[in-house]
């Protein structure tokens, strides 16, 4: 990709993104969204962020603005751009590609859009990161195994994080079978209240 074809979206301004490209909404729409949703348990996120990551964004061509008048009053109302569409597929792509199973702001936003991509990316990326994760399972599992006459606390360093990744494998591995059975092609805007 050249410089103009892409651009490092920033954790909030994924969020933001993301939201815009679900309808055409005013900054106070997107932090009612992120509320409704109970999105700040999992990101960073605050209400005057929105203004300027949606100034970023503009500036950048990954949003364009319109105003509209509602009970009198003007509000800038912003709207995903091609290019916008195009930076944000590919991030949640990558993001859903290289999950790792840890707790991680970037995968539950990409999570929360995954009919954003097509059935074949969504396993795609899926699948790549069981890959990964089972690797990394297997190389802990060998560690532990060389440091098996170790303390407690020492093998314990290493059972922990093979028992999280293996109930994320299970979850991922979930995750393919119901997109699979087409579970993932739910539209965003089928819950979007009005």
């Amino acid at each position: 990709m050249t410089l103009k074809q892409s651009y490092p979206l920033n954790h909030r301004e994924f969020v933001v993104l993301g939201l815009v490209g679900e309808e055409p909404s005013h900054a106070y729409k997107i932090d009612k969204k992120i509320d409704d949703r109970g999105m700040r348990e999992w990101t960073s996120i605050g209400t005057s962020s929105i203004y300027s990551d949606l100034n970023t964004l503009e500036i950048n061509g990954l949003v364009e603005s319109y105003t509209e008048e509602h009970d009198n009053r003007i509000r800038r109302v912003y709207k995903i751009t091609d290019f916008g569409w195009k930076i944000l597929e590919v991030k949640i792509f990558t993001v859903l590609k290289e999950f790792q199973g840890k707790n991680d702001e970037d995968f539950y936003v990409a999570f929360s859009m995954l009919p954003v991509l097509s059935k074949e990316k969504q396993m795609e990326a899926i699948s790549h990161s069981i890959n990964i994760m089972k690797s990394h399972v297997k190389e802990l599992e060998e560690m532990l195994e060389q440091n098996s006459s170790m303390p407690l606390n020492v093998t314990g360093l290493f059972i922990h994080p093979i028992k999280i990744l293996e109930t994320d494998i299970n979850f991922l591995e979930w995750l393919m079978n119901q997109i699979e059975n087409g579970r993932g092609t739910v539209s965003p805007n089928d819950h979007v209240k009005e």
